[in-house]
This record gives C-alpha cells, structure tokens and sequence, in this order.
C-alpha cells in the first residue's frame, strides 16, 4: 500500500536550506526566499528532518499492521455500511486518557506518528499565533485563524503520502506549513502579494481557494484523472460546515462516488459559517450523513482529538488509495479565535461560548496522553517549543521587509493564452509604468541642476 515518494514529481530542496516542517520523506520542501536557520546536526531543523523520516514509517508501519488485522478486506466497507458512528470517533477524553471508541473499526495510530503530530500542532499552533499577531501589526491584509482546530490541520497531513495532492480553503494556512510549504510562500496570498505564493504542482497543493467548495470539483477531477493513468494519488479536500451548502458540496461528492475517484473530502465542523450557526446549515443528525445519499462512505470524528482524527484518516487515505472510492469525515472541532481578524465574533457569539472555546485544546489533550505514556519529557518537550520559536522569529523576519511585485502579476494565472482585452489593458499599465519611470527620472536630472 505504501508508495515511494515521487521526489522528482514535486519535492524539490536542498538539504543545505533545510526549512520547517518538513515533508513525510524527510526532504526539504522549500528552501524559502533567505539561507538556512542552521546546518548544526544538532539544530532544531535538523532534528525535525529526523522526525519526519520517523513518521513516514509509521505511516507504514499502520499500514502493515492494518493489513495483518484485516487480511480479507477485498469487500470490506470502510466502515458498517455507509452510516457513520452514532456519535464522533473519540480515543482520547478531553484530559488526555484514552478510551474505547464507539467503533473498532480503526487502528491506533503508532507511537511516531503520534509524537510527530504533536510536534507539527506545537509548530503549528506558534505560526498561527505569530501570523495573527502580524495581521494586527499590518503586515497582512488578513488571516483567517486555525487556533482549536490544530488536530484537523495537521492530522489530515500526516495522514498523506508525498505523491498526494491537497485542496485547501483560505483557512488552511496552518496545514500547509504543517505539509512542509515555506510559511512566508503559505502567507503571500493573505499579505496580497500575488494569486499564490508557491508552486502548487511543485508541492502538490492548490492554492487556497477563498470561494466555497470549488475546490472539491477540481479534488475530484484531479483524482479521477490519476487513477485513469494509473497513478496511486489519492486528492484530500478541505470544506467548512458553511460550505457544505453550496451546489459545488454536492456536485463534487456525486462525481467522485459515481467514478469510483480517490477523494477524501475533509469537513471541519467548527459550528460556524462566520456568523450563521450550523443549526441554520442542516437539520441533519450530522454533516457526514450528506454523503450518504450520493454512495459516499462517511464518518464523523472528534477532531480536536489527534489520536481519532490521524486513526480514521489513516483509514480515510488507505480507502481511497485502493480503489474503493471516495470518503467523507467530518471533524467536529471549535473555532477559538473570529472568522477573521476583520470579524467581531462577540456580536453574535455568547460571551461564555466565546471565554470557554479553547478549553477543548487538541495540543493539551495529546500532550497529557503522551507524557502520561512515557512517551514525551521534559527535553523534548523544550526542543520542539524552541524549533516552533525559531520558525515564527524567521517568519518575523522575512515578513519585515517591504515585499517586491511586478504588476503585470495582475494578468498572469487566469488564461493560458492572454485575451485581446487582457494584452490591450497590461499595454496600458506598461505604458503607464514607462512614464511615470521617465517621470521620476527626468525629476531627478532636473534636481541635480
């Protein structure tokens, strides 16, 4: 079940650049716009290589032991039927203890895969507040938060192998670094530098697409043209409850079910469409019964639980990757911060709700499991705090300076083949350029007499 990475397909790097997380390979994603934070062995970016390469076999290591547990599963759904479980797949309870979940159709995830999870929450969780802090600082035109949703965020990554393809949402800043993206190239679009700071086929990742569920339909295409050529790709697509009601929501779960394509639709339930609650989106027991009606296997998920969420996503993937077709989860989870830093989530959000949102931290519940197993120490727990500093000081950084854009950007990346109105208006801004460059030239000459 396991692929070999698809470096020369798009993971470049150089290991003289390493940057912050890194890919499940081990290979450096990006060496971002500045030079290497440190090449010490030693060094927090060295070790999070190690780290990494650590969770690519674990993600092997479920598999063989899923393989071994369900030896004929030629037929097998992904679960009982296609109803979800009655309530949200939980392993751990809110203090960290684990507990049998409602099902026994998923495996626990391994010890590595645990530990790097945890390791990309923390790095995760420290970008998301840096990033905030520099949208209130005006380096960012605006940033939609992921803080109590870590669990999704990063999860549903480790989940994925290198020749796997992502679909976010404006909202998915954290998953991408989590993926291993440069965090200044995630950022670029929410600074309003350009369309997309990075390449999306370099990195297997579309750019985030800020209109509701149009990225499922091109998940959806994307898998089907892979599997058609006989690739094991398998597309993984974010959506928000909001967004489950939108046309796109079901067009894109038909198409995938019908054509067999390997897509997992991932749904984060944080209970809000910025300012409509999900009592006005469904009256429906839970989001993940919608993919029922279209033949799409589903289920429903604690996803501020790690342990949960990276156990039915393993699944998830495995399912989607062999044929099967398609899956939907939804991650029930808590927006802790407002819809975006623009947003005033007190005008609508009870006062209580809003004081006691980050009590379901995902980061302290999978910390209490893993200190609690012997499994974390104090060391380690202090170098994975030191190596989530070091990324947001270099994002402090690098984000300092005034940014450098060509205007002509603005008729790049809609049209292979520019149309006559596009070649006539980008004559125009190029014109304008040239005289306002001779202009300030001629200002100069005329200042030096």
């Amino acid at each position: 079940m396991t692929s070999t990475p698809h470096d020369d397909q798009g993971h470049p790097g150089s290991d003289d650049h390493p940057r912050l997380p890194q890919d499940l390979s081990g290979t450096p994603l990006s060496a971002g716009r500045s030079g290497a934070l440190g090449a010490d062995p030693d060094h927090p970016m060295a070790r999070a290589a190690a780290n990494t390469r650590a969770s690519a076999a674990a993600i092997q290591a479920w598999e063989a032991a899923y393989t071994n547990a369900h030896i004929d599963h030629d037929d097998e759904p992904f679960q009982a039927g296609l109803i979800p479980a009655p309530t949200p797949v939980r392993f751990l309870a809110e203090d960290g203890s684990r507990v049998a979940p409602v099902t026994d159709d998923y495996v626990e995830p391994g010890a590595d895969q645990l530990l790097e999870c945890y390791r990309r929450m923390v790095i995760g969780r420290r970008f998301d507040i840096q990033a905030t802090a520099l949208t209130k600082q005006g380096r960012l035109a605006v940033y939609p938060s992921s803080r109590g949703q870590d669990a999704c965020q990063v999860g549903t990554m480790l989940a994925l192998g290198p020749q796997d393809w992502v679909f976010p949402t404006y909202r998915e800043s954290m998953a991408l670094v989590s993926r291993g993206i440069d965090p200044v190239e995630v950022l670029t679009l929410l600074r309003g530098d350009g369309h997309c700071g990075y390449d999306p086929r370099a990195v297997r990742t579309a750019a985030q697409c800020t209109p509701l569920s149009t990225q499922l339909l091109h998940a959806a295409g994307l898998a089907y043209g892979e599997r058609r050529q006989g690739r094991d790709t398998v597309a993984l697509a974010f959506i928000g409850d909001g967004a489950t009601s939108e046309g796109d929501f079901h067009e894109g779960l038909n198409f995938a079910a019908v054509f067999k394509a390997p897509v997992v639709f991932v749904v984060q339930n944080n209970g809000w469409a910025i300012s409509v609650p999900l009592s006005k989106q469904t009256a429906a027991p839970s989001l993940a019964y919608k993919g029922i009606g279209y033949g799409v296997v589903c289920e429903q998920v604690d996803g501020n639980d790690a342990m949960a969420v990276l156990a039915v996503l393993n699944k998830a993937v495995w399912y989607a990757r062999s044929g099967r077709g398609p899956v939907l989860v939804e991650l029930h989870t808590v927006r802790v911060e407002a819809h975006t830093n623009a947003d005033d989530q007190t005008r609508y959000r009870a006062a209580d709700e809003v004081e006691h949102a980050g009590d379901h931290d995902p980061i302290r519940r999978l910390r209490s499991y893993l200190t609690g197993a012997g499994l974390l120490d104090e060391e380690r727990l202090a170098a994975i705090d030191a190596e989530a500093e070091a990324l947001a000081a270099d994002l402090r950084e690098r984000l300092g300076g005034e940014p450098h854009v060509d205007p002509e950007d603005l008729f790049a990346h809609v049209y292979a083949e520019p149309t006559p109105q596009l070649i006539e208006q980008r004559e125009m801004v190029r014109a304008e350029l040239a005289a306002a460059a001779e202009s300030a030239g001629g200002a100069i000459e005329g200042g030096r007499h």
